[in-house]
């Protein structure tokens, strides 16, 4: 499986509009953002919101006249969106399955409930044979993974099955939004586009400004100060394999999330979503800080292992070993889902960064 992969993917194969906005949402009349209500209209029942329109990454539209009944997702990440949405009864299975006990509360009894379709990428046969009208994709094309996870349906096989796609922008058209992402206002708009799709923009509204204030209350904290004196950061994909490492470039969510922690990505100059670098890259850097990225195993154990695992890898390996963070054990354990994922726990992240980054600043979000 190619690295790239591994990290778009929810971290372990962690790796939508007209192009992709520059970490900023679609608005209204943008490719990618629903229909606009008629004027006088409004939003106060599920048909008046229809028809919505969305966009896959190419641009190409896609008509929801009424909200979908029976829902597929790709990862874990847009199957917690849709939970929290109120429409999680409407999803037959997914791809990418929470780990045990990584969903909120509220929400992971009846995460549990729905059936996986695939332990990753889900097979086409099963996908197209799923009884779904609507796929949430996260990844934009599974024909991009490469190895064993088998060729995506073509938009024929999509129609033919009575299936229609909604992407999660921030995501899966990152490597071509046009400038640097370092807000998480697409991933904001991913959340309004399924409420809207699913008749349940209320609840995404919500949602939103929830996560607009726990992100505004960090921005607060650490503002002040230029950005090329904040400390640096570089996000370790540890699944994505030691031979090379693979950066974070300031298209991906993760940028926006280091950034608006009050930290400097040190990778913030590649111009894209990931790109395969060298240890004497790292090295160069220095950063101060690492967050040790790997993807939930299931269980505590088991993710104390592979945080464990990434850490003695930095420390032992001779290229990492002096550098100020791992001299100094500046290391993060803090997944890579909700990272480089878009997803609601994008601001919970925010906020765990600056409490650690910048301890005398923001408290209370460890």
């Amino acid at each position: 499986m190619r690295s790239r992969v591994l990290c778009g993917m929810a971290a372990a194969v962690a790796l939508l509009v007209t192009g992709c906005a520059s970490g900023g949402g679609a608005k209204s009349g943008d490719a990618g953002a629903p229909a606009a209500t008629a004027p006088g209209t409004g939003a106060s029942s599920a048909a008046a919101a229809f028809p919505v329109k969305v966009t896959d990454c190419a641009g190409k539209e896609t008509v929801f006249d009424s909200a979908p009944k029976k829902i597929v997702t790709s990862n874990a990440s847009s199957l917690e969106m849709l939970l929290e949405l109120g429409a999680g009864d409407r999803v037959i299975g997914t791809g990418f399955p929470p780990g045990k006990g990584t969903l909120p509360a509220d929400v992971a009894d009846a995460g549990a409930k729905v059936p996986v379709l695939g332990d990753m990428v889900i097979p086409k046969e099963k996908l197209l044979g799923s009884g779904a009208d609507m796929y949430v994709e996260t990844f934009a094309d599974m024909g991009g993974m490469g190895g064993g996870m088998g060729t995506a349906p073509t938009a024929q096989e999509y129609q033919a099955a009575g299936i229609k796609r909604a992407f999660l922008h921030s995501t899966a058209c990152a490597a071509m939004a046009p400038a640097a992402v370092q807000d998480l206002t697409g991933v904001e708009g991913d959340i309004k586009s399924l409420g809207q799709v699913t008749g349940t923009s209320a609840k995404a509204d919500a949602l939103v400004a929830d996560m607009e204030k726990k992100v505004g209350a960090v921005k607060t904290a650490v503002a002040g100060g230029a950005a090329d004196q904040r400390p640096g950061y570089f996000f370790f994909d540890f699944d994505a394999g030691t031979k090379q490492p693979m950066a974070v470039g300031n298209r991906q969510v993760a940028n926006a999330v280091i950034t608006l922690a009050g930290a400097r990505n040190v990778f913030g100059d590649v111009d894209g979503d990931f790109k395969p670098v060298s240890w004497e890259d790292v090295v160069a850097k220095n950063p101060d800080w690492i967050q040790l990225g790997v993807r939930n195993r299931g269980s505590e154990a088991e993710n104390k292992k592979a945080f464990d695992d990434a850490e003695k890898f930095l420390r032992e390996f001779p290229a990492t070993k002096g550098l100020k963070a791992v001299q100094e054990g500046h290391f993060l354990r803090i997944g890579s889902e909700v990272t480089t994922i878009a997803g609601i726990r994008n601001a919970d992240t925010v906020r765990q960064i600056a409490a650690t980054v910048h301890p005398d600043l923001v408290k209370g979000a460890q």
